[in-house]
């Protein structure tokens, strides 16, 4: 695995090293070891899938609440996503900075996610899987979010009208 460290503060692109043949490829996706030489969580407890039928569809600012420490490895299995990590930690040298990344099932990139970071995602085709691993147990009472086209963030989503739950098109505005 190729670990390629983004501009927020503790948060990383994980790139496959591709061996490959006529065949296809073979490429490792986790390893406890190297995941530990980076700093990254090595313990997952649960893993979730979202199925996204429609482009534009949007997915986010979405983090647990402490003590949560939930963090994630997040990967697009089918389709496209533009996939966005907001650091919401106040004692971050990047706090309130955001970062989006291109994930998709052609450059098999997967984004980890640490504690204390908002994040979303816009599907940028029909039928885009995502396929999360989480470092902590969901706790609905701690699950919260913040507003997508919130202006403290001005995050650049790539399509203008997203499709939205009800959820997420009524998170307020963010308030430190």
């Amino acid at each position: 695995m190729l670990f390629r460290p983004l501009s927020l503060a503790g948060a990383c692109a994980v790139e496959l090293e591709r061996r490959e043949d006529p065949r296809g490829f073979f490429a490792r996706t986790f390893c406890q070891d190297e995941f530990a030489a980076h700093g990254l969580a090595t313990s997952f407890v649960q893993c979730n899938v979202s199925w996204n039928a429609r482009r534009g569809t949007l997915r986010g600012m979405h983090f647990q609440k402490a003590p949560s420490r939930e963090g994630k490895l997040v990967r697009c299995t089918s389709g496209a996503i533009w996939d966005v990590l907001l650091d919401l930690r106040p004692d971050s040298a990047t706090y309130l900075r955001w970062e989006g990344v291109e994930l998709s099932v052609e450059n098999h990139t997967a984004l980890y996610i640490p504690p204390g970071f908002a994040h979303g995602f816009q599907t940028l085709t029909d039928g885009a899987e995502v396929f999360y691993q989480m470092t902590d147990m969901y706790a609905p009472a701690l699950a919260d979010g913040v507003r997508w086209d919130d202006p403290a963030f001005a995050i650049a989503w790539p399509i203008p009208e997203p499709i939205l739950s009800e959820r997420d098109a009524s998170y307020p505005l963010f308030t430190p």
